[in-house]
This record gives C-alpha cells, sequence and structure tokens, in this order.
C-alpha cells in the first residue's frame, strides 16, 4: 500500500464516518488500472404550479437554491452525463456544474484517454469510441456515504467503471463478458462488498453464431463485481430483460425490475402480458452456489443458472424470487430502512410495494407485495425524504408525485389515498434524486427531477434542444414541494446522487505515489536512448519544461514522463503536442506519461495547453525529428 492516506483517513474534522476503518484501504492507482407512450398532453403543462393550487410561481421561495459567490454549496450532486460518457459534477443548491468527469470517452482538457495509463484502460476495456453513462452511485460503509469511490455504467456497450473521488478521476474500467447493455448500476450495503451490473438486453449464452434466430435462448445476467480488485466475480442467468436496480441494506439481497418476460423481440410481442417480474436475488445464496460449484464457467467467469426453472429455485430456498408485478416496471429503490422494495409501473398507474422480510415466509413472492398505491400515470422512478414520504416522477403526466409508504401498505390496492401532492415538471420526468436518497438517512431538503424534455424553457439553440435538471426543495411538508430551478442539461440526464460536501475529501495537490509513473524531481530530468526507443523524463513548472529541445530521429518509439512540480493548488500544466495528437494534463505534482512513434521529420513544438502564468506562451520547447536517411 502506498503512502497516500485512504479518505476516511483524512476525514478527520468530518461526518459520522470519521472513527471508522477504511472497509478496503486504498492502493495506489497503478493497482487499480483495467482495463409510444410519451404522447401524453406535454403541450398543457405549461406552468410549474402544484396540482394542489398552492399558489403562483410567484410565491415559491426561489432565494432557498442562493449560493452566493465565493461560498460554498452544502452538496456534491453526481449524475449521468448520457451520450458524453462522463459523469457531470454539481454543486447543490446552486447547480452550478463544477466539473465533468470523463469514464468512458476521450477528453482533451483533462488528457483522458491520451496519456498511456487511461489510454491502455479504455483499449483494455473494449476501445469502444463511445460510452452512455446512466447511474452514478456512491461507495458507503454502514449505509452512509464514506467519500471513497463512486461506480457508473455504460448502457451502451456493457461496461462498469470506477471513479476515485480523491481526484476525481476514472481510475477502472470493466468490460463485461456474456452480456449487453449494462443498465442499472448499483451495489450490496450496508458496506460496499460487491458492485452490480444489470444486464438489459438478452442474448444467446454464449454468444457465439449459434442460436441466432431462437430468442427462446437468449438470456441477460447480473453481474457482481468486486469493489477492490474491479474484477467480475460471477453471474447471475435470469429470464426476460432486466433494467434497473437496487441493493438492500442488510448485505443480503438486491433487486431488479425486468420486462419482456415474453422473451420476444418485437415491441408488441413484449407487451404482450399484463405483468412483469421484478427480480429479487438472494446474493449470499448465490455465493454459496458458486462456492460449491454449481456454476458454469462461460466467457471466463461463473455464471450460475437463476432461471425460473433452474434446480436452484426449487425447493424452500430459491437463488431468485420472481415477484410479479405490473407490467413493464421501470425504476426500483429500496426505502431508507430496509423494509420494502418499491418498484414502478411505467405502463400502469401504480408502484408495487414489497415487504422484503416477507420473502423468506411466503409460498408465492407475489404474496410479499404489501401495497399498490395508483400514484399517476407513467411512473418511472422513487426516491425518498427519510420522513416516511416517497417521490416517483410520472413520465406521461410530466409531474413528480409524493406519496406516504404506510399509507400506501394500510390503503386498498389502486387507492389514490397515499397521495400527498404533485409538482409539474418540464417535461417528461426520467429520473429523480432526493439528497442522500440511496442512504439510511436521506437529509430531506433538496430534489432534482432529470427531465428529457425542455422545449421551450430555454433559449432556441436550434432542433436539438437541452434537457431540463429542475431542482425542486421538498424541506417543508407544510408548504409543499417548491420549484427553484431549472438548469439545462446535454443530452441526456439519467439518474444521479447526491451526497453532503463534508463526507468528500478531494485531494488539492496530487500524491506522487498515485501517478502510474515514476515521479520526475527538479534536477532529475534525464533522456535515455535505446535500440530505436527514447525515453524523455522531464519536470514541468512555471514557464518551462525540463529541456527547451528534445531531438530524436524518425521511428523513433518516443516516450514522455512528465512531472508537474508545482506545489500551489490549481496550478496545472500540460504537454501538448498537436500534429502527434498528444495533449496530457498534470495536475500539481501530478506525473503523466504518453509514447508514440515520431514518423514525421521536422519541428514540433511542444507547449503547456494551460493558461499558467503571464509568460504562459513562452512555455514551450521544441521536439526535433531528424530525418531516418
Amino acid at each position: 500500500m502506498s503512502d497516500a492516506n485512504t479518505a476516511n483517513e483524512r476525514r478527520s474534522n468530518d461526518g459520522p464516518a470519521d472513527d471508522r476503518e477504511p472497509l478496503f484501504p486504498r492502493l495506489p492507482r497503478r493497482d487499480f488500472v483495467k482495463a409510444g407512450m410519451a404522447a401524453g398532453a406535454i403541450g398543457s403543462l405549461a406552468g410549474c404550479t402544484s396540482v394542489l393550487d398552492r399558489g403562483s410561481d410567484d410565491d415559491v421561495n426561489s432565494s432557498r437554491g442562493d449560493v452566493p459567490p465565493g461560498e460554498h454549496d452544502e452538496y456534491y450532486a453526481f449524475l449521468g452525463g448520457g451520450h458524453s460518457g462522463e459523469v457531470r459534477v454539481y454543486g447543490l443548491p446552486s447547480m452550478r456544474q463544477l466539473m465533468r468527469i470523463p469514464v468512458f470517452g476521450r477528453e482533451s482538457a483533462r488528457g483522458y484517454g491520451y496519456d498511456d495509463e487511461t489510454r491502455t484502460m479504455l483499449e483494455e476495456a473494449g476501445g469502444y469510441s463511445w460510452g452512455d453513462v446512466h447511474h452514478p452511485r456512491l461507495s458507503q460503509t454502514d449505509n452512509d456515504y464514506d467519500g471513497r469511490f463512486a461506480y457508473v455504467n455504460d448502457k451502451a456497450n456493457g461496461r462498469m467503471a470506477r471513479i476515485d473521488l480523491t481526484y476525481f478521476e476514472t481510475d477502472a474500467i470493466v468490460d463485461i463478458p456474456n452480456t449487453q447493455g449494462v443498465h442499472g448500476a448499483c451495489a450490496r450495503l450496508p458496506d460496499t462488498d460487491l458492485v452490480f451490473g444489470v444486464g438489459e438486453f438478452r442474448v444467446p449464452m454464449p454468444n457465439d453464431g449459434r442460436d441466432l434466430d431462437d430468442p427462446g435462448s437468449y438470456t441477460s445476467v447480473l453481474t457482481a463485481i468486486d469493489p477492490d480488485s474491479w474484477d467480475v466475480a460471477w453471474q447471475v442467468l435470469v429470464d426476460g430483460n432486466m433494467d434497473n436496480g437496487d441493493g438492500g441494506k442488510n448485505g443480503r439481497w438486491f433487486f431488479a425490475t425486468g420486462y419482456n418476460s415474453e422473451e420476444a423481440v418485437s415491441p408488441s410481442e413484449m407487451t404482450g402480458s399484463d405483468t412483469d417480474y421484478l427480480k429479487a436475488f438472494d446474493t449470499l445464496l448465490i455465493e454459496d452456489a458458486v462456492e460449491n460449484g454449481d456454476y458454469e464457467e462461460i466467457g471466463g467467469v461463473p455464471v450460475v443458472d437463476g432461471r425460473r426453472d433452474s434446480p436452484l429455485n426449487r425447493g424452500d430456498e430459491p437463488i431468485v424470487h420472481y415477484v410479479d408485478v405490473s407490467k413493464s416496471p421501470h425504476g426500483v429503490s429500496v426505502t431508507p430502512d430496509g423494509k420494502y422494495a418499491i418498484a414502478s409501473g411505467k405502463l400502469d398507474p401504480t408502484c408495487s410495494v414489497v415487504d422484503i422480510e416477507r420473502l423468506d415466509e411466503v409460498d408465492d413472492p407475489t404474496e410479499a407485495i404489501v401495497g399498490r398505491p395508483s400514484v399517476g400515470n407513467g411512473p418511472l422512478h422513487t426516491a425518498y425524504d427519510g420522513r416516511g414520504h416517497a417521490y416517483t416522477t410520472l413520465f406521461i403526466d410530466s409531474q413528480v408525485v409524493k406519496w406516504d409508504i404506510e399509507a400506501a401498505v394500510e390503503a386498498e390496492e389502486g387507492s389514490e389515498d397515499p397521495v400527498i401532492e404533485k409538482i409539474d415538471v418540464h417535461y417528461n420526468p426520467g429520473h429523480l434524486i432526493a439528497s442522500e436518497s440511496y442512504t439510511a438517512e436521506p437529509q430531506g431538503d433538496w430534489l432534482i427531477s432529470l427531465n428529457k424534455l425542455s422545449k421551450d424553457r430555454f433559449l432556441p439553440v436550434g432542433p436539438m434542444h437541452p434537457e431540463n435538471d429542475q431542482l425542486i426543495y421538498i424541506g417543508d411538508d407544510e408548504e409543499g414541494m417548491q420549484l427553484v430551478k431549472d438548469t439545462p442539461a446535454y443530452a441526456e440526464p439519467h439518474d444521479a446522487s447526491i451526497v453532503k460536501a463534508d463526507k468528500l475529501d478531494p485531494a488539492a495537490v496530487y500524491d506522487p505515489a498515485d501517478s502510474d509513473a515514476e515521479f520526475v524531481a527538479a534536477g532529475e530530468d534525464d533522456i535515455t536512448r535505446e535500440d530505436g526507443r527514447v525515453h524523455v523524463r522531464m519536470t514541468s513548472v512555471r514557464n518551462e519544461f525540463g529541456y527547451p529541445d528534445v531531438t530524436v530521429t524518425e521511428g523513433d518509439e518516443v516516450t514522455f514522463t512528465v512531472s508537474n512540480i508545482e506545489e500551489t493548488s490549481d496550478m496545472l500544466h500540460s504537454l501538448a503536442i498537436p500534429e502527434y495528437d498528444i495533449n496530457i494534463k498534470m495536475a500539481p505534482q501530478e506525473t503523466s506519461e504518453v509514447t508514440f512513434t515520431a514518423d514525421r521529420p521536422g519541428v514540433y513544438w511542444m507547449y503547456c495547453a494551460y493558461f499558467c502564468s503571464a509568460l504562459h506562451l513562452e512555455m514551450r520547447a521544441r521536439l526535433l525529428v531528424e530525418p531516418s536517411g
């Protein structure tokens, strides 16, 4: 283990996690690196008042979201960046965008995908040119955020990634075998000892050209990933497609919604049945099956059969419970107390409230459903405020509905009585997130509705409109939900996580031990040449590089190892060689490395692409490539 402290150890003055021992000591980064329903009345929803008619928009106390210049936000919000392949970081409640964290695609400002380390990581994780980020989730210890990592999925290419929250940088990606399209990204709690990727698309297993046109033989898988090594631990075959997921709070259960129980391939066939399944995975029994050898190795990983007719699902202890719920459920989330898993209907106006303890007590898993309130049209996802309330997005109604969980358990099936209030949003909300909703103790003050459409909410920018992240205050049950801010978002918003700022402790400068390449200290600049390979080790500091000139021969394989020896925070440098498509970033005390072939004779200016001082334009050096002949 390096000398770098864990986030837990550094957090000496923060939050309730201070006295915890870190569950997973943070190792040096070099040890980690791996690689039709929408046609509802949108046009009629031009206002943004509550359906309870509390008054006009002018009555909303928008000052709740004000954060004056120079002051810090109370929360970090991590939002899935969709097709950008990145995670967006907001401050809350200001909704100011603080940072973009590239994950599944190259990004030049951070040198991501341009230096040897991150380029290799992307290549070894499939080498895809794009990704689709949906569900950022943060690591937890004892059902509370511990400030170590965030985990995200690639909906497009079946990958999962880990973000180191010390540096707000992606440090590991895994290309998951036996799956196409990882939709949900969640963890087993109370401590993040497994990270789950919910596979969506059904494909033959193995997908090697057999059974091409036999949909009945296709299958989807739930994947469990070791959060430390970032390797796939095991997978579970299931019937039907899967969608989203969430973990229970006691280290045993994981839940995933599923659709297409018909196991069809066309939309009309996929929606033939009246119901679908919520899948409840008993992860401890699955681990027992793996330990006992009750699996088949496919694609290099243990694959356990969790389909309904599997021998492992017969008897009193099935490894997967199939709970019959409303058609095409979309979101599922576990309540803060760990008592219920709530699945949203999507094609049905109800949410299904599953009593988790009853799964062990009933013969038919469907008997574990203890509530089914009618909340509105197109329920998708649910978040919590810690006061016994659930908040669910209504895609078709373009609303967020607040409802009472225990009242839903006590009410008759299909009752609207548990509904407390609704607020219009703009428009067609998908995900929503309340502050620390995924933990055992939500804060209950802020909620973000991530809407798929904005239409007339912002200045026009052509046919591709921005989407709309809306901030809603939920901290006053008497005043009700209050829409505070609109924030335009680039395509397309999905899930998010909100964490108290004092639970994170980002580094101001790099720990040199955490760079993949060896740090070059002042006075240690050197150039070595051997068998057509040139290794340049040099420093960068305001306003110069370690060498004013570097001479190589056409055809040489050239490696630059560059360290930023500044100790002042926020003083970044980079090494840009545009003609060789190079732009690597170095934060203070960070070392980056890039290797390329100098295949074009000539003079090539190398320069710092970060405006670092008054002599920024003079911070440059020459790469002199001599002809080989």
